[in-house]
């Protein structure tokens, strides 16, 4: 066969994938690392020093170091006992600036006041400051409070006599004052009132409201449950529960140590029969009354239409002995709307006011 000749003394071209020399493949796997080097741990680097030679080959860390682990952040704290709910409160008065506990200082409004109701009122900006009787009737500041729905706390003072009126959904649900409680103590804020006192009023977010609408005359013994809401007070400050979670703490304190649980559903306070004798009376019903709550005359189709559900249900309390200032705390009703209506009745003929002894 004939065919152009090799040139003498030169190789054949090697294909370009085997052209790479011994020395050549230890470099490059220096340098590229197999999938089982990377699952192996760290090596120590170390230096192969060739016998005879001045090069130096030094092996690279197969891997790096894993990120350390985030620290693990505690959690937020929640009162499921006694000791763990009273040791975070503690810790927290202790050091207000610990970081762990987001829990709100209440400021005391009444630091050196005498009833207790007084001495756990929170500092909070003035809704109304300064209202007087010239200005407005007091009855009809209630009403207003009523209508809209208001919490917060009342503040009226003459010289050294002061009262306090707490307001849960527009109700009086609690009061006091230097020597009284409860009714008395919100008809002494109506004499201060109407004596001249300057009344203020001050709003409240309504969970403390509803806090605060257990504390009285007398501290219990605390007994933390899951869902307990009131205050437990005690020599080293005060705290605010709600649903059985710390809300609020307050350097307010008591000689000892005692709990005011709130109720479910706070009631609402009756102004005393010195005030509001009309509303602890007795009232009995006419023949033209009792044929008002009888559903098939025709009496009873016409009252109906002119007081409504309301009126019946105050024209049958009635009938069955009930004051008005009774039916008030049973029915949630404010009593300043029964007055009106009571005065309807008796100039109607359809109620009579019983004298006592009379059935």
């Amino acid at each position: 066969m004939t065919g152009r000749p090799e040139r003498p003394g030169k190789m054949p071209r090697k294909n370009a994938q085997n052209s790479s020399s011994p020395k050549d493949e230890k470099e490059q796997g220096a340098d590229a690392l197999t999938p089982e080097q990377l699952s192996q741990p760290p090596e120590t680097p170390a230096a192969d020093v060739q016998a005879g030679s001045s090069t130096i080959i030094v092996k690279p860390v197969s891997a790096l170091p894993s990120p350390p682990a985030p620290p693990n952040l505690p959690e937020p704290v929640r009162a499921t006992s006694f000791t763990s709910a009273d040791a975070a409160a503690e810790d927290h008065l202790e050091d207000p600036s610990e970081p762990l506990l987001v829990i709100p200082e209440l400021t005391t409004m009444f630091p050196s006041g005498a009833p207790f109701l007084a001495r756990f009122l929170p500092q909070v900006p003035a809704t109304v400051l300064g209202l007087n009787a010239s200005f407005c009737n007091l009855h009809d500041f209630l009403r207003h409070l009523h209508d809209v729905g208001w919490y917060g706390y009342l503040h009226a003072f003459i010289g050294d006599q002061a009262a306090f009126v707490l307001v849960y959904e527009g109700r009086t649900v609690a009061a006091a004052s230097i020597s009284s409680t409860g009714e008395q103590a919100l008809g002494e804020l109506l004499h201060l009132y109407e004596q001249g006192a300057p009344l203020s009023a001050y709003a409240l977010p309504p969970h403390l409201a509803h806090i605060l609408s257990g504390v009285g005359s007398r501290a219990w013994k605390f007994n933390l449950t899951e869902d307990f809401t009131g205050l437990h007070a005690r020599p080293r400050g005060a705290i605010f529960y709600s649903r059985g979670e710390i809300v609020a703490t307050m350097p307010a304190t008591l000689p000892y140590e005692g709990a005011f649980p709130a109720p479910l559903r706070p009631q609402t306070l009756i102004l005393p029969r010195s005030l509001a004798g009309w509303a602890h009376g007795q009232y009995g019903l006419t023949l033209r009354g009792k044929d008002a709550l009888n559903a098939i005359t025709s009496v009873h189709q016409n009252f109906r239409s002119q007081y409504g559900v309301l009126g019946l249900a105050f024209l049958r309390a009635l009938s069955e002995k009930l004051s008005p200032a009774e039916y008030a705390m049973r029915s949630d009703v404010a009593l300043h709307d029964l007055e009106p209506l009571l005065q309807e009745f008796l100039r109607t003929g359809v109620a009579k006011e019983q004298m006592a002894g009379q059935s």
